[in-house]
């Protein structure tokens, strides 16, 4: 055999080919712009969506450095600074924060930064400038100076009573710039010159090497680094070259990091789910099926179309791989022309959604990312897609022989038994007949139309899934939960008597009528208990190294049988509240008896309320002893003296132990978790609960930390609070049930837009994969219909034909629509389930049902459109056509 090797020759033939099918050139290059369409439409929504969370989040950190060394020396400082690992760097140094009037609602920061950490920060000043050495000048947000009733212009003074390492002092400022307020980040700043802080520093007798709290003064250095995808390694990796370990000890060596986790790059790599990478995967894998079944479809019917024409090239000495070559090349120029306009149809399509879809979610910023991957990454999936699709083809046009292909007519290729039947021959049977000549094609056909259904099936039991109730039960258990502000701000530290709940506020309330309700009391003195060495090593051994705990085992204070003081968190509960705690074991009951000397021991769960095992020691029926302390004394470990309170700032290092106590000893009588909304919002501490009554006796206070109520008229209540929290009684403010609904459903619409867009999309690749086997069907059959004409076979009769083969592909669609769900939905309840928490898989058909009506009309509509544009022509034009 004669083998053809030119190059140019097979592009010329390949080009030549192309030319004489254009309308199945406009289908393929259709077919590969919407799967273009729908690679880019997904990357730029999902890297946008990325993009838009990170920024959230960073809003919600407080600043987008990868990291942080906390609380260094200023010798740690410049010496970490100049590491090779470190792209750039940004110093901030705290100074204080006010609590008092107007700040109880707001957690505002006084400290010093350089011009990288405020521009990290947001604090870039959009009127003005940041503070410059040796003045009195600050820099501020203009919530800040609302709070204070002052006006944003430049030189204006204004003062700030604020705390310095728990001593209270009174500055005035010049400002000389200010910023917008950001609502969602957790802080605002009134940022200083660092000279101004030092002489702050001073005055209150501040040394920053030995503050109070570890924190005020000290040096502490925010980076970025190379990549976002391993901060926490390479943090670690600075130390180390230094000398240095991460850890929350207090030893020397020992250097606190944090890392940024509104970096998305590095929590999936530090917390990888292999059920989210599964979820995944399955979505690309199902797009890139759909659009390989379209594009194959194409390939495949233009093979069979043009079968002669490669048969011929074989019998003057084309090789199968210059034939697989052709096929292969074709694909390509199709592509040059469908990818580029999917990519900018896609992005164009992406950026529209995106703030739709981004406006559903409270915790995503609106940010249309151009990234150069979505393009790239679009591009290179729509290719892969058509080599993929046209693979096949280009096999079977390569294995036909010149023999087979001069012979070759649809179906033609599969030997068929031949059976007589007495029937006769119906319009309906010679329709299934007509699409059995060609399974690969139908199946092909009958699948994709079909994925589009089950997709939209999966979206809508996705979407009717999402339990409120479950979502609900998780943060709320009351219609209202009513504080003193600062217990709703998640920065201010621990509950005390000064952010207690006054009375007046309960009694404002239930003066509404129609409140069932209980109070919270939580705990403003000091409570010890008293625990095993091993569970103190199991307990704080999470966050501390083995060093450390051998340290602090050896520094704790012990009772006469060994166990170990450690901090104890208590709350005491009226009845109604204890009734919504998860009782694991035991009968909360007995706290309310009268001298109750019962408590119960509080477990904590996950999100899908599991147990976490080993977050508490005690069991039902054991003896608890709570130590409730009055007054400490203060003394060196090592030698054993005593220091008053006025002399432990010269005193360096000093331990506290209990002076004046009661000892209570109580018996557990349950087991109980206690949901986040009615909890101290914070944890580190074993927790117990008591009854109100008992609480009260044995703590010797009564600050409420919290009122929980049900009202009977939700929308009345929700609007007296709505004007006594923002007017009336600025100092308290409250949560509701309707404001968790309303995160639930902008939750729930967010799927559902998504899934619906990703439905259509691929529904509409679909029907272009299924008007295009009927197009190509008729048209490859068109002398073969005109001989049928040409025997005495209708018009009608055609069409009605036709139109059955129509009804075949569409009803086949739902029926395989209708198997698919049912063999998926184990699987998908299951995944679904374990993704999401408050996820409860609801088996529905609805969108089977709703959709059949829409392809039995597209069934019958679109034969019909084929075959009235074919029937222009006369039977003996068909003929002469077909024959020619």
């Amino acid at each position: 055999m004669l083998r053809v090797s030119n190059g140019g020759f097979v592009r010329k033939l390949g080009w030549k080919s192309m030319g004489a099918a254009k309308t199945r050139n406009w289908i393929a290059v259709l077919a590969i712009t919407l799967t273009t369409v729908l690679f880019t439409a997904l990357f730029t929504i999902g890297l946008s969506i990325n993009d838009g969370f990170q920024q959230n989040n960073f809003r919600q950190v407080g600043g987008w450095s990868y990291g942080t060394f906390k609380y260094l020396t200023e010798e740690q400082f410049n010496e970490l600074k100049d590491d090779k690992r470190i792209v750039d760097w940004g110093l901030r140094r705290f100074v204080g924060m006010p609590t008092d009037s107007p700040f109880q609602k707001d957690h505002v920061e006084i400290g010093y930064s350089d011009a990288n950490q405020a521009h990290w920060m947001f604090c870039d000043p959009v009127e003005g400038r940041l503070p410059e050495e040796g003045t009195q000048e600050a820099a501020a947000d203009v919530r800040v100076l609302e709070l204070l009733g002052v006006e944003p212009e430049l030189g204006t003074e204004f003062t700030v009573t604020f705390d310095v390492d728990g001593q209270e002092t009174t500055q005035t400022f010049t400002l000389s710039g200010w910023w917008d307020h950001d609502p969602v980040s957790p802080a605002s700043h009134i940022l200083i010159p660092e000279s101004r802080a030092e002489a702050i520093f001073q005055e209150v007798g501040l040394d920053p090497y030995h503050s109070r709290d570890g924190m005020t003064g000290s040096w502490n250095l925010d980076v970025m680094l190379n990549s976002s995808l391993y901060i926490e390694e390479d943090l670690n990796a600075i130390l180390a070259d230094h000398g240095y370990q991460s850890d929350s000890g207090a030893e020397d060596g020992y250097i606190r990091t944090g890392v940024n986790w509104g970096y998305t790059g590095s929590q999936v790599s530090g917390n990888l789910d292999p059920i989210l990478v599964l979820a995944v995967a399955a979505m690309l894998l199902l797009i890139i099926l759909t659009a390989y079944l379209i594009i194959y479809n194409v390939f495949q019917i233009s093979v069979a179309g043009d079968i002669r024409f490669y048969g011929l090239l074989k019998t003057i000495g084309a090789t199968p791989r210059q034939l697989k070559r052709i096929i292969r090349q074709q694909a390509l120029l199709l592509s040059l022309a469908g990818i580029p306009l999917g990519l900018l149809l896609g992005w164009l399509l992406g950026a529209r959604l995106t703030p739709v879809v981004a406006g559903q979610l409270d915790a995503v910023s609106v940010v249309v990312s151009v990234h150069p991957l979505i393009f790239l990454g679009a591009a290179l999936f729509s290719l892969l897609t058509v080599l993929l699709s046209c693979a096949r083809p280009g096999r079977m046009a390569a294995r036909v022989s010149p023999v087979e292909a001069v012979r070759y007519t649809e179906g033609g290729a599969r030997k068929q038994k031949e059976k007589r039947s007495g029937k006769g021959v119906s319009l309906w049977s010679m329709a299934w007949a007509n699409l059995g000549r060609s399974r690969g094609k139908t199946v092909v056909t009958v699948l994709s139309l079909s994925l589009a259904v089950v997709l939209l099936q999966m979206t809508v039991t996705f979407t009717k899934g999402f339990d409120m109730d479950k979502y609900l039960s998780h943060f709320v258990q009351a219609d209202f939960v009513l504080a003193d502000a600062s217990y709703f701000q998640t920065a201010t530290g621990s509950f005390d008597a000064d952010r207690a709940l006054p009375e007046t506020v309960i009694e404002e309330v239930n003066a509404q009528g129609g409140v069932e309700g209980g109070r919270i009391y939580g705990r403003t003195t000091a409570v010890q208990e008293f625990i095993t060495e091993d569970y103190y090593r199991d307990f704080f051994g999470r966050w501390n190294s083995q060093e450390v705990l051998d340290w602090m085992v050896e520094q704790e204070e012990k009772n006469s049988d060994g166990r170990l003081a450690a901090d104890a968190q208590i709350s005491g509960m009226e009845a109604y509240v204890l009734n919504k705690l998860t009782v694991l074991e035991g009968d909360l009951g007995k706290l309310l008896e009268p001298d109750s000397r019962y408590i119960a021991a509080v477990y904590s769960d996950d999100d899908y309320g599991n147990i976490l095992e080993g977050s508490h020691w005690a069991k039902v029926g054991d003896k608890v002893t709570l130590r409730y302390v009055d007054a400490f004394e203060y003394y060196d470990p090592e030698t054993g003296e005593v220091f008053g309170e006025d002399s432990l700032d010269a005193a360096g290092y000093y331990r506290a132990r209990a002076k004046e106590y009661r000892d209570v000893e109580y018996e557990v009588a349950a087991l109980v978790a206690v949901p986040f909304s009615l909890s101290y919002r914070y944890y580190g501490i074993d927790e117990f609960v008591l009854g109100a009554g008992a609480f009260q006796r044995d703590a010797g206070t009564s600050n409420v930390m919290l009122y929980a109520f049900d009202a009977e008229d939700e929308a009345a209540m929700e609007t007296f609070l709505r004007d006594y929290a923002g007017g009336v009684n600025s100092g308290c403010d409250y949560e509701s049930k309707q404001t968790y609904e309303a995160e639930f459903e902008s939750f729930r619409r967010m799927f559902l837009l998504l899934g619906g867009v990703l439905s259509f999309i691929v529904g509409l690749v679909g029907v272009l994969n299924f008007v295009n086997a009927v197009l190509t069907g008729i048209l490859s059959r068109k002398r073969e219909l005109a001989v049928l004409q040409s025997v005495g076979m209708t018009g009608r009769q055609l069409k009605t034909m036709l139109t059955f083969e129509g009804l075949l592909y569409a009803l086949g669609s739902i029926l395989l629509a209708l198997l698919l769900t049912l063999l998926l939905r184990p699987l998908a309840s299951r995944l679904l389930e374990a993704m999401f928490w408050f996820f409860s898989y609801r088996f529905t058909v609805t969108p089977i049902l709703l959709l059949t009506p829409i392809f039995t009309l597209l069934g019958v509509l679109t034969p019909l459109a084929v075959y009235h544009a074919v029937s222009k022509s006369t039977i003996v034009e068909r003929l002469r056509e077909a024959e020619g």
